[in-house]
């Protein structure tokens, strides 16, 4: 398997699904990626989610973006992702976005950290026979940005927005970066839920 010294150089997918907790969710959600910049990345919506790939930085600025920005709307929101490095190597269209330059797409303001949020993450090493040790390295990572605590079947951090996205892209980032050639992380994020009050 070829070993991943540098992420930045590796295709990055999202695959995401905001649902919006109101009866105007259309336009919440069309309103949402309406506001988002994503010139730097390739990106695809159906009837079930919307697909995102790239480079890793821009496809966590865009999903970054993409939440701080339903976040803002006041209204309850749930935000679900499968992150993924690995595969296939990409073709086409796709394969262009690993060309552009890193300068981020999305400058998000920093006082939006003060939007809360509950998440829970599950890191898929699936390329590294200790992944166990991993995933725990990775879970110690992420205390340095946000709260956490146990639970069953996933790790539950909780924290301002800006702060989740910084770990969890962290994690991505240095797992990819130890070696692990296929990644897959999947996360929920709870936003303006009333049960935060």
């Amino acid at each position: 398997m070829e070993n991943v010294k540098n992420s930045s150089t590796k295709l990055t997918g999202a695959s995401i699904i905001l649902s919006p907790m109101s009866n105007d969710f259309i336009d919440v959600i069309l309103g949402t990626l309406d506001a988002v910049d994503t010139s730097k990345v390739w990106i695809e919506t159906d009837d079930v989610s919307t697909t995102i790939r790239g480079k890793l930085i821009h496809v966590f600025n865009v999903t970054k973006a993409i939440c701080v920005h339903a976040a803002k709307t006041g209204k309850h929101v749930s935000f679900q992702a499968t992150y993924a490095m690995g595969g296939p190597p990409p073709e086409g269209e796709v394969k262009t976005f690993l060309e552009v330059e890193d300068t981020l797409s999305n400058v998000i303001d920093k006082a939006d950290n003060n939007i809360f949020v509950s998440a829970k993450f599950t890191l898929y090493p699936l390329s590294q026979g200790d992944y166990v040790e991993t995933i725990f390295k990775q879970i110690d990572l992420i205390k340095e940005f946000v709260e956490v605590s146990k639970t069953y079947y996933s790790t539950k951090i909780t924290g301002g927005i800006i702060d989740i996205f910084n770990g969890l892209e962290s994690v991505f980032k240095t797992t990819v970066d130890a070696g692990s050639t296929h990644t897959h992380m999947t996360v929920s994020i709870s936003i303006n839920s009333p049960s935060h009050k």
